[in-house]
């Protein structure tokens, strides 16, 4: 799904918390802040004290994926499957997901049970069958059944939020696909093969529900919890909300009734600090144990800190321009190539990111099995670009606008230094800056020539990722991209079993996306964390979130 940002999975919305960080000042609420959670950092190794942008906007994952919400989830729920986890090769003392391709394991993927205890895909790739642990109990007392596993797919049918993606991509039609076959057995039923049956099953979008009290709290009025799930949580992961006051905290407390491993974390308390400069001042000061989401220069600037760390992983992110193909000059290949090479990737990489981001040379996450960076080839080229810009008969050049978000501090340096950087092929760009509360409305309604966009695709897979952006039927096809050869090969591969087979379509998929150009290609930004260094266990998820049940005090 889009899915940090991005788009109603999406960055990725982080709109909320930006207009937030607009309003408030850093320097008004760090003293009293600081003072507060300098006693609670110290009480004992059982707690964890996080710095964050902004408190949960919401807790259904159906509506809402702005970042402290995305947080809240892998701790609040659980799912059927999980990737195993590897050391992250590049980052000592961090884990990662295993996500790659292993012909050697079931169906060739390194998954580890969760509530499914047991599963079982068809050699036609047309049925999935789950077996659910037994015994496993909600925070609110709640048994596990296949019920619940229904009700939450049946969700997504009738809510047609975010869930209208998720089924669509698995190819589910219908609700009546997902049928109950036992109290502990549920099953996933397409009409044509899908790679993707397990792969979603870890998917951050897709929490299990309690059914059961879903139907208590909502009622007649409200038979799939909406209002209740906006502030409150019926599932069966390890911890449960104890508070929640928008704008200000968040309290988790880890159960004692969970069915897995005890988190050594037993409570979490997520205060809401919009400004960065206040997060970190907060860190180095002792008063909390992470600072989320903190600028590359603050980063930058705490090498060599003795009392805190920071983490730097290849990440599932991406930033780029959307190139609005329904709009002139860009419906013009020619133009969108020319467009990208005269991007100074490395450049912003340089001065704006200071290192924590590396060139975009994909369609999609490069650390996603079968990406393919071997058809990039839009290094800064000034002769090209005019050339490519006269083969568009535009030897003289155009003007277009550049519109970004103000609430992201990093948007407008990069764009001043595209701008700068497109004049010397012709092209006049004027900036255009959105404030934060209208920029995602900016971005989905498609009317704007170029426009910048963060997002990341969470489940790695080559035909979820192309999808989700680029298949024309998509929500996310912000850039008005059209190529039915494109669409029939992304579908093609996604009713494909073989790896080695789908390996050559998404081939041919890349190949022609990074020719017709439908993106300026600039970066893939690193998921950092800055902690304190006694603070260990980061683990890295494709859906950008942290789990709070992975840390612990050294």
């Amino acid at each position: 799904m889009p899915d940090r940002a991005s788009g109603p999975a999406r960055g990725f919305e982080r709109r909320r918390f930006l207009q937030r960080s607009a309003a408030f000042g850093g320097g008004a609420l760090l003293a009293p802040l600081a003072g507060a959670t300098q006693a609670q950092a110290q009480a004992g190794s059982d707690l964890l004290v996080i710095a964050s942008p902004a408190t949960p906007q919401g807790l259904d994952i159906e509506f809402d994926v702005s970042l402290g919400s995305i947080d809240s989830l892998g701790a609040l729920y659980d799912y059927l499957l999980a990737y195993d986890t590897i050391a992250d090769p590049k980052a000592p003392g961090v884990m990662r997901e295993d996500t790659g391709v292993h012909p050697d394991k079931p169906y060739g993927l390194s998954l580890k049970g969760r509530l499914a205890e047991h599963w079982q895909v068809a050699p036609d790739g047309r049925k999935a069958t789950f077996t659910l642990r037994q015994g496993v109990r909600s925070n609110w007392g709640n048994l596990l059944t296949a019920r619940d596993v229904k009700w939450t797919w049946d969700r997504k049918f009738h809510l047609k939020g975010q869930g209208l993606f998720q089924t669509a991509v698995l190819g589910l039609h219908s609700p009546d696909q997902v049928k109950i076959e036992g109290d502990h057995v549920i099953s996933f039923n397409l009409d044509q093969p899908n790679p993707l049956l397990l792969k979603q099953q870890c998917n951050l979008a897709n929490p299990i529900y309690d059914s059961t009290k879903c139907a208590a709290a909502g009622g007649s009025a409200d038979p799939w919890a909406v209002q209740f799930l906006k502030n409150e949580s019926a599932g069966f992961g390890p911890y449960r909300l104890r508070q929640l006051v928008r704008g200000q905290q968040a309290v988790f407390e880890a159960r004692d009734d969970y069915w897995g491993p005890t988190p050594a974390i037993k409570r979490v308390i997520m205060k809401e600090v919009p400004t960065s400069p206040s997060r970190l001042a907060l860190l180095q000061g002792g008063a909390v144990d992470i600072a989320q989401f903190l600028q590359p220069r603050e980063l930058h600037a705490l090498g060599g800190s003795a009392s805190v760390a920071v983490d730097a992983v290849d990440a599932s992110y991406a930033i780029w321009l959307e190139l609005n193909a329904a709009m002139k000059p860009f419906d013009n290949v020619a133009v969108r190539q020319a467009f990208n090479y005269a991007v100074p990737r490395d450049e912003i990489i340089r001065t704006i990111y200071y290192g924590y981001a590396d060139k975009q040379t994909a369609p999609m996450p490069y650390i996603y099995p079968m990406a393919n960076e071997s058809y990039f080839d839009y290094d800064l080229d000034v002769a090209k670009a005019r050339a490519l810009l006269k083969q568009a008969g535009l030897d003289g050049g155009f003007s277009t606008t550049i519109s970004y978000n103000a609430g992201d501090p990093t948007q407008e340096p990069i764009a001043l230094l595209i701008q700068t950087s497109l004049r010397k092929v012709g092209i006049q760009a004027t900036l255009d800056k959105l404030p934060a509360g209208v920029f995602y409305e900016a971005v989905t309604s498609r009317r704007k020539p170029v426009i910048f966009y963060l997002d990341s695709p969470w489940t790695p897979d080559p035909g979820y990722s192309t999808y989700l952006y680029f298949n024309q039927k998509s929500y996310v096809d912000y850039s008005n991209y059209k190529n039915p050869a494109v669409d029939a090969l992304i579908t093609q591969g996604l009713a494909t079993l073989d790896d080695k087979a789908r390996l050559q379509i998404y081939n041919k998929v890349q190949k022609q996306l990074m020719s017709d150009a439908p993106w300026g290609f600039l970066a893939y930004p690193k998921y950092t964390l800055a902690r304190k260094t006694g603070l260990k266990g980061f683990t890295y998820y494709t859906s950008n979130n942290l789990r709070f049940q992975d840390f612990r005090h050294a």
